[in-house]
């Protein structure tokens, strides 16, 4: 029984390594779309961290929200705001003729 300890501490520990390394990712990536990929994968290790912690509701819970729904609706809005700025003719910067032409 004394080895099952052990080889859940360890899981434990790395499960702790890899989330504290992905949220640092997820922290410094600038890219909404690449942020929601690492937020995904964070919510994944945290769900595996939480199996380890011996959760497994919560660990299902995190599975569903953390590691699916919040990513894709992350993707989602970016896309809408994405499409909606290129539908808008000044989305450039090109609608405003006097923009940056100083005082007239």
């Amino acid at each position: 029984m004394n080895d099952a300890n052990t080889l859940n501490g360890y899981l434990i520990a790395v499960a702790l390594v890899l989330v504290t390394a992905t949220a640092t990712a997820a922290a410094l990536t600038r890219e909404p779309v690449r942020q929601a990929i690492v937020l995904g994968l964070l919510g994944l290790e945290l769900a595996v961290l939480f199996t380890a912690l011996q959760a497994p509701d919560v660990a299902l819970s995190q599975l569903a929200v953390g590691g699916a729904l919040t990513p894709l609706l992350i993707v989602l809005t970016v896309r809408k705001v994405r499409r909606e700025a290129a539908e808008r003719p000044d989305a450039s910067g090109d609608g405003d003729p006097g923009a940056g032409s100083g005082p007239r």
